[in-house]
């Protein structure tokens, strides 16, 4: 597990406080806290009777499930779209020199493992099995 840098422990520990007296304050007087949040949830359209906003939100709520799905279906293409953005893409040059180093890298092991087989391996089990027989 990477280790947090010292303005990520600061943050995390600044949300955690925050977080801790939004409770507090919770606890302490519930029902303003409650009605602040019912405020901003409906903002400007929020209904003068509970009747009609109840019913406001159902609609709200069933044309919002409908846009979802269509949200998400592409909003993977594009989070992709961005994180493309941000790879840094090798050069040309760069990308030929570690080509090079790979097919030598290959050749190496590939003639390493041939002698080691045909030179050491295969001549060792034929002495082994000349003395048993």
């Amino acid at each position: 597990m990477a280790k947090k840098s010292k303005t990520q422990k600061a943050k995390a520990s600044a949300a955690r406080q925050q977080r801790k007296a939004n409770r507090e304050l919770e606890e302490q007087n519930p029902t303003p806290v409650a009605e602040a949040t019912e405020e901003k949830k409906g903002g400007l359209f929020k209904k003068g009777s509970e009747d009609k906003s109840a019913s406001s939100n159902d609609t709200a709520k069933s044309s919002k499930k409908d846009d979802k799905p269509k949200k998400k279906r592409f909003q993977f293409f594009r989070d992709v779209k961005s994180e493309m953005k941000r790879v840094t893409w090798p050069t040309r040059t760069d990308v030929l020199r570690w080509s090079g180093v790979v097919v030598v890298a290959l050749l190496f092991f590939g003639i390493f493992v041939a002698l080691l087989d045909n030179v050491i391996i295969t001549p060792l089990l034929v002495f082994i099995s000349g003395i048993g027989a």
